[in-house]
């Protein structure tokens, strides 16, 4: 079981968007999100991180990623903490619906990995890997999400099997209807 865990992801491609805004939140958010990539069988050669200054210019760049066709899944990585002014709530929404808005646009999964918490507290607890790991959970999202739009698209790929991608769906024992 552990070497499919190991190689269920390799050959795929993913581009990561990581604001440096909360550097610190968005380091350990980064590090799990590579770490699962890695242990999942992706090459670090088959990743590209991408910083952006903060949150709010996460979609713009995760859209862009994914309109190059380079990738087959933009993970996006962010942390948005409450202070004393509305600020919070106006990043918190436009960062989501830009990152939905760019997720149907191009048709790639953009996977919303941004931490949206009340206090740093919240936030580091969530980084860490060893509590919530969300830049983990967001990988493996990506990872899911690729397979689920392989599959509804005709372009089945075997991962438990290490095998390449079909383009048909033909090589998987499917047909085409």
């Amino acid at each position: 079981m552990a070497k499919k865990t190991a190689r269920m992801a390799a050959g795929l491609r993913f581009g990561i968007v990581v604001a440096r805004f909360n550097q610190r939140i968005t380091g350990m958010l980064l590090r799990a999100c590579t770490d699962t990539l890695a242990h999942c069988g992706v090459a670090a050669n088959d990743v590209q991180v991408v910083r952006v200054p903060g949150a709010f210019e996460i979609p713009l760049v995760a859209r862009t990623m994914a309109r190059a066709n380079r990738f087959d899944a933009v993970i996006c990585l962010g942390a948005v903490i409450r202070g004393d002014t509305p600020h919070f709530d106006y990043i918190c929404s436009e960062v989501s619906r830009g990152i939905g808005q760019a997720s149907l646009e191009t048709e790639v999964p953009i996977i919303f990995g941004v931490l949206t918490t009340e206090t740093v507290a919240q936030a580091e607890e969530r980084a860490d890997q060893k509590q919530f790991n969300r830049g983990g959970a967001a990988a493996q999202s990506a990872i899911e999400m690729v397979r689920v739009m392989r599959t509804i698209s005709g372009k089945v790929r075997k991962f438990e099997s290490g095998e390449p991608a079909s383009q048909s769906g033909r090589a998987a024992g499917r047909t085409k209807r």
